[in-house]
């Protein structure tokens, strides 16, 4: 069986979709199964062994100038090409962050309507190369707002089509009218073009289904698994990891610098905890671009106006090694984020280095934190959007070295016993060989 994973570049930033896209491939690959990763629009980016396809569809480039000027709608195949220069669309990719999801409402639905849309040329370019020259039987599409492509590749290639559910629903929401509504519309017109879809956890499965008018029962659920590689082979020793600091707490953050992760407050609880007389600092990672960077400048000034700048320390986006080295140096890892979050990655990447979460209680958090080996849970859950409830349950933590350890422990037996890339490849082969049992019938 050959399995093709379609999967939208993001501009040169680590996400989550890259992320788990790439680490599924690889895990595939490490099964022994046929399996290639194909980016859309620009490069992939991750903080692993990237083991995407040099070649590109749908080009930013060349989609870009179908949906604005009509002449390149009618291109020949061939000057295209020059366009969909892997340097030339990495050279984009870096110059994207300025774009918002409000100005891109009518490129969303072209894209949305496939092969009826302006982009349809593309469409076709893609399909002709999967029929011809790759010939797969299982088509895996990144995100609901590649669904445009699923009936006509289905067509050109015989293969089923599988979707993963990927938190598109902020980016939906920020569309301006009309273009959010009829984007909603057509994600339910492709879906009946879609053989299964899989999400990452049980939350997003119900939420996407009524979101976009998906029957639940196609929905699958395949948590992600992160590759252990690297990380802490044993529990590590919270109590210890403490001591050898002088007992200060310390807080890690891993994600976007944007509002919808909470990094403002992450600023806000350290400022009660500290007015409380705790000894504490926090660590922060993510991706910035430039839309957000005014957002991580209000941080910045925030924590410096409380008098907290020497405790609250933006790395910016880091490499594996850089993550790996945050979680070995932090006692939890804070995940406040304002919108449920579909995904969650960070935590699970926590629980595999043994540090517990304390994340809002909403989204995928909650089943992140709860069902671990044996009943324990892998953390604490705050009331979503709650600053002084994100100190209160850090404070929990602060106050009390053996019951942190504790939680780590649970967190690292839950990575292990739930989160790791073979259960993570076997759950979607699971799903594929469905699938192409259905289209056999």
């Amino acid at each position: 069986m050959r399995i093709v994973h379609i999967t939208a570049g993001a501009g040169g930033r680590l996400c989550g979709s890259c992320l788990h896209d790439n680490a599924l491939v690889r895990a595939l690959r490490a099964r022994g199964r046929d399996a290639l990763l194909v980016p859309a629009y620009v490069p992939t980016t991750t903080d692993e062994e990237n083991v995407a396809e040099p070649r590109i569809v749908l080009g930013g480039i060349n989609v870009w100038l179908q949906q604005h000027a009509p002449p390149f709608r009618h291109t020949p195949w061939w000057l295209d090409r020059a366009l969909d220069a892997r340097g030339l669309l990495a050279w984009l990719a870096r110059r994207t962050g300025t774009t918002r999801p409000q100005d891109l409402g009518p490129l969303t639905v072209s894209a949305l309507e496939g092969e009826r849309g302006r982009q349809r040329k593309e469409v076709e370019k893609l399909a002709a190369w999967l029929a011809a020259d790759v010939r797969p039987d299982v088509v895996h599409l990144s995100n609901l707002l590649l669904t445009g492509l699923a009936r006509r590749v289905r067509s050109a290639t015989g293969a089923a089509v599988v979707c993963t559910l990927s938190g598109e629903d902020p980016f939906v929401a920020a569309l301006p009218e009309p273009h959010r509504a009829r984007t909603t519309r057509l994600i339910a017109e492709n879906a009946a073009a879609i053989d299964r879809f899989v999400a990452l956890n049980g939350f997003y499965a119900d939420f996407a289904a009524a979101a976009f008018a998906i029957p639940r029962e196609r929905i699958a659920v395949v948590p992600h698994g992160v590759d252990p590689h690297g990380y802490p082979a044993t529990a590590p020793d919270l109590e210890a990891r403490r001591r050898d600091r002088g007992g200060r707490f310390a807080v890690g953050f891993l994600g976007r610098a944007c509002r919808e992760k909470g990094l403002h407050l992450v600023v806000e609880a350290l400022g009660r905890m500290v007015a409380a007389g705790r000894d504490v600092e926090v660590v922060a990672a993510g991706a910035t671009v430039a839309a957000e960077r005014p957002f991580l400048d209000e941080c910045l000034r925030l924590a410096a106006r409380a008098g907290l700048a020497d405790r609250f320390r933006w790395l910016g986006q880091v490499d594996r090694a850089g993550k790996l080295r945050l979680l070995d140096t932090v006692d939890c890892l804070a995940l406040p984020a304002v919108h449920p979050e579909a995904k969650g990655i960070p935590a699970l990447e926590a629980c595999t280095a043994g540090v517990p979460i304390v994340a809002a209680d909403s989204g995928a958090f909650p089943e992140y934190v709860g069902g671990t080996a044996g009943g324990r849970p892998a953390g604490l859950v705050h009331r979503t959007g709650d600053a002084a409830d994100l100190a209160r349950a850090l404070g929990e933590l602060a106050d009390d070295p053996r019951r942190t350890a504790d939680l780590g422990r649970a967190a690292f037996a839950r990575a292990r016993e739930r989160h790791t890339p073979d259960t993570m490849a076997a759950g979607h082969e699971a799903v594929y060989a469905h699938v192409r049992e259905a289209l056999r019938r």
